[in-house]
């Protein structure tokens, strides 16, 4: 790439530089940027620019290993002095560097800063490739490489955080530089490209597109036998390193040229227009996760990796985070950008073939509109396999987004990832999906205090909000910070205007009250959360009943986890992490051991688990010998309520297997006579709590609609949902 001019902003305003080393420059006048720890400071907060970037970050971009205590004040002296150093920003004379809530914020405009300048470009250039104007993307795309002054920040790559940072923006220039060479190529202007390309591919040998394109500069510049030549090196070294061969595609690039001659490409020819959007509407509500969006920007927008999953509980706002990339990124994925969710609107899978076709009918891949061949199972695979080819075929030629919406499993996807070429995939699922390897992986967390504040202000109103600001951070803590549930609550206090938001607080802050709470029209977080439940195994769901009470008071220890669950220690660790693959428990972000981390249940997941479990509880199951976690009750012993009626599990009458204590005895759990005769254990040893007498709230159902009230059960009224409840003893009958 070539070294361009000096460049400088207008007079009197600071030109940052990243593109290259740290520098800044003032009217054509290079600045003193201090010692190197304040070059770190200052070169990460220009990474981030017009983002507050959080202390943490700083701090260990800084000190990576060994902060000192007075890391906090010394970051303050930095940031005094880059202000003193940079002066206000723009003509209202604020400060070139605020610090918020959120962190240290450097404001700076695009004619400032040479990474804004380049991503500015870059996007121009593909805007005019999409549109045709192959001369006017060459043209941008070339300016854009022109602010590259060598690798960037290669000043301070000791540092672990500026390196990431580094990386990254490297990564965009390659992409950007493979845009433009395979632009020229189109133009018949291949020449220009040729030694560029061959110095990026000795420093990025594994790099297939950037082979790809200097294969075809190097054939349409009549040098047949050294494009046939990178094609047999890349081959070999696939063999030795990875043990591999080169894609479908490069293979058939490989093919074409041994079969033809020099062909010249028309000058300025356009491309096929191919652009199927299929995204629903962006929310206005979308608040937070800034760091997570960015980071599939980057990844998504000039990164190497293809396949990116998503992950996190039902309601954290996988699916909206993954619609709102995906609109930001119109330019990068100029052939189309399509969701398409993998699960029915029971929470069933849909099968592969009902992916694809309405995969082929969305991007319009050929024989996707074909009915399937209504002859026996080998037929219906052969059509589904020439659909599943056709779609790779098309991933192959086109650079699209794909968003795969709410993934069950890996079996249910990894056909649909690209195999080669220079399409995206964006997949969102409730689990980790382990078994896709290589993808880049965003784990979402609850949202931070302000940013659920932020979120429930949107839909209720600032004023409103801060009339308590007390009452609405128990709220969005009593919600968990989970997006859906916030959502859910500020849909819920728009429309009752008159409900203070302290009464709805407490409301939410009932464990017993809090999911009812949670409902506004036909959208539920019960539902949500149900969906999530049915997708854990049995015995993964006995497991998160009993964690589920451990995480009450702030978390659990591997520990606790071991005595709740009564078995070995090898035991529980399994346990714990099969919860954790599949989204219901969350663990510490960095390394840390076992024994050291603190695990947690989002506290509506739990308060819906222990709602689940609770009724099955009779005693403490035997674990099996494979395993030494308890076996959980069956399921079919916790029966729910039907539609329309109470939530709440409830077990029909007679059928009980839950014990009550008759009045007057000595409150250990009794199984009366006609019951299952499952043996009882006592409290004590059982770990679960001995009902008083006359205290008993066990819900059950009525043998029949309409029960007199003499056989003891309290019908509930048909509008209130509420489950009726066996009197205890002789005592009065209690509605629940």
């Amino acid at each position: 790439m070539t070294r361009p001019p000096t460049r400088t902003g207008s007079a009197g305003a600071v030109y940052f530089s990243l593109l290259g080393p740290l520098t800044a420059r003032l009217d054509g006048r290079e600045l003193p940027l201090g010692p190197r720890k304040q070059r770190l400071v200052l070169a990460t907060l220009l990474a981030r620019p017009n983002t507050p970037v959080p202390v943490d970050v700083l701090t260990d971009a800084v000190w990576p290993d060994d902060p000192p205590r007075t890391a906090r004040k010394n970051l303050q002296v930095y940031v005094s002095a880059a202000r003193a150093l940079l002066g206000p920003a723009g003509d209202d004379g604020r400060d070139r560097v605020a610090h918020g809530c959120g962190g240290y914020l450097l404001r700076i405009g695009e004619g400032e800063l040479d990474t804004l300048r380049f991503g500015s470009l870059t996007r121009a250039g593909r805007a005019e490739a999409g549109r045709g104007d192959l001369r006017a993307a060459a043209r941008l795309l070339r300016e854009a490489l022109d602010l590259w002054e060598g690798p960037p920040l290669n000043d301070l790559r000791d540092s672990a955080g500026v390196a990431e940072e580094a990386d990254r923006l490297e990564a965009r220039c390659l992409t950007v530089y493979e845009d433009w060479a395979e632009t020229e190529i189109e133009l018949g202007r291949a020449a220009v490209a040729v030694d560029g390309l061959r110095d990026l591919v000795e420093r990025h040998p594994l790099r297939e597109r950037l082979r790809a394109a200097w294969m075809n500069s190097l054939h349409q510049s009549g040098r047949q036998a050294e494009a046939l030549a990178v094609y047999d090196d890349y081959r070999q070294l696939m063999a030795r390193e990875l043990g591999l061969e080169p894609s479908p595609a490069m293979t058939a690039l490989y093919r074409s040229m041994l079969g033809r001659g020099r062909e010249a490409r028309r000058p300025a020819a356009a491309r096929e227009a191919v652009s199927a959007v299929a995204l629903p509407a962006c929310t206005g509500a979308f608040t937070g996760r800034r760091d997570e969006l960015r980071g599939l920007l980057d990844v998504l927008g000039g990164g190497e990796d293809r396949v990116v999953v998503v992950s996190g509980p039902a309601g954290a706002g996988k699916s909206a985070l993954a619609v709102r990339a995906a609109h930001l990124l119109a330019d990068r994925f100029p052939d189309g950008r399509v969701q398409v969710r993998v699960r029915r609107g029971d929470g069933t899978a849909r099968g592969r073939a009902e992916v694809l076709a309405e995969l082929g009918r969305l991007c319009g891949v050929m024989g996707a509109g074909v009915a399937a061949p209504e002859g026996g199972r080998g037929d219906v695979s052969a059509a589904t396999e020439a659909l599943a080819d056709a779609w790779q075929e098309w991933l192959a030629r086109h650079r699209a987004l794909v968003v795969l919406d709410d993934v069950p499993d890996e079996a249910s996807v990894r056909g649909l990832l690209p195999r080669s070429g220079q399409c995206s995939v964006l997949v969102t699922a409730r689990g980790q999906l382990a078994g896709l390897a290589p993808v880049h992986r965003i784990a979402l967390p609850a949202l931070a205090d302000g940013e659920a504040l932020e979120l429930l202000g949107k839909l209720i109103g600032a004023g409103r909000l801060r009339t308590d600001p007390g009452a609405a951070l128990r709220i969005v803590r009593a919600c968990g910070a989970l997006p859906l549930a916030v959502e859910v609550s500020g849909m819920r206090l728009a429309v009752l205007r008159h409900l203070p938001l302290a009464e709805y607080a407490a409301r939410l802050e009932d464990p017993s009250a809090a999911l009812d709470e949670l409902v506004a029209g036909d959208i539920s977080v019960r539902h949500r959360i149900a969906s999530g439940w049915q997708d854990l195994a049995d015995g993964d769901r006995w497991v998160l009943g009993r964690l589920a009470g451990l995480a009450e008071d702030g978390g659990f220890t591997l520990d606790r986890a071991t005595a709740a669950l009564g078995c070995g220690e090898r035991a529980a660790i399994r346990a714990v992490e099969s919860l954790i693959d599949a989204g219901a428990v969350t663990s510490p972000a960095g390394e840390v051991t076992a024994h050291a981390a603190l695990y947690e249940v989002p506290r509506l997941l739990g308060l819906y688990a222990r709602e689940r479990v609770a009724p099955a509880r009779t005693g403490v199951p035997e674990a099996p010998a494979h395993t030494g976690v308890p076996v959980a009750p069956a399921q079919s012993d916790v029966p729910v309520a039907s539609a329309g009626t109470s939530r709440v599990p409830v077990t029909p009458a007679g059928t009980s297997r839950v014990p009550v204590t008759p009045a007057g005895t000595s409150g250990v759990p009794v199984a009366s006579a006609g019951t299952s005769g499952v043996p009882v254990t006592p409290a004590c040893a059982s770990g679960l709590p001995v009902t008083p007498a006359g205290a008993s709230r066990v819900p059950v159902a009525p043998d029949r609609p309409g029960a007199p009230t003499g056989t003891g059960v309290a019908a509930a009224p048909a509008h209130t949902g509420a489950a009726a409840v066996t009197a205890v003893a002789a005592g009065p009958v209690s509605p629940g």
